[in-house]
């Protein structure tokens, strides 16, 4: 990896850093000519694969990530990201995470013994948006996992939702439209006063599957958390 490559320096053609006429640059500017140091490898690339392992098909599909075969029911997650206008939101990035079939998370502070985990499924997806904003994911229906308050909550998948001009994530959840009951009791569904919002939560069933669509703004816009 200390083989020496050639390529092209981003500074070329570019003002030196001291510019007597402009005078904040004389004290900004080092007293010493900088040591050029040839570059390899290590400076003009990242880790292999490195796009792939972000956003390649495997975050887009959770039952095939890891050598073993998942338990549960396959679904297929999808839909737009839209703004305020229903126009499509591209080079936009959603990522979810759940539990398990067993209503179990892959994470260390999830130390239920009673409920399985399995080593096939980590729980945890990622998908860009193109120019028409649509995502989509491969999974399997999460079980349900205790609430806070006692009891437990519906099941449902965490998203987040990255964008530009949007200086945090957005956080939402994706309910299930055949857990009438449980999503009834469920204690964060249940928070939401206005039932036209709760229905932003809950996922429309299609003939490929779930849909779900993220508006970030405007009328219908799907219910957000503060986390």
């Amino acid at each position: 990896m200390n083989r020496l490559i050639q390529y092209t320096r981003e500074d070329t053609g570019s003002p030196p850093s001291l510019w007597p006429d402009y005078r904040s640059t004389v004290a900004r500017s080092p007293r010493q000519n900088p040591v050029m140091i040839p570059p390899t490898l290590t400076e003009v690339t990242g880790p292999a694969d490195a796009w792939n392992r972000l956003m390649g098909a495997a975050m887009t599909d959770l039952t095939v990530q890891h050598r073993g075969v998942p338990q549960g029911q396959r679904i297929v997650v999808s839909g737009f990201v839209l703004d305020e206008q229903r126009r499509p939101v591209p080079n936009t990035i959603v990522e979810i995470w759940q539990a398990n079939a067993a209503g179990r998370y892959a994470h260390e502070e999830d130390t239920r013994t009673d409920v399985s985990l399995e080593e096939g499924f980590r729980g945890f997806g990622r998908s860009g948006t193109e120019d028409d904003g649509w995502f989509e994911f491969v999974t399997v229906k999460p079980g349900r996992v205790p609430a806070r308050v006692g009891g437990a909550q519906a099941p449902h998948i965490l998203v987040s939702v990255f964008a530009r001009g949007l200086l945090k994530r957005l956080v939402t959840r994706i309910y299930f439209p055949d857990e009438e009951a449980a999503n009834a009791l469920d204690p964060v569904l249940s928070s939401i006063a206005d039932p036209e919002a709760r229905e932003t939560l809950v996922a429309r069933e299609e003939a490929g599957g779930l849909r779900f669509d993220i508006r970030l703004q405007g009328d219908r816009q799907t219910v957000f958390f503060a986390v």
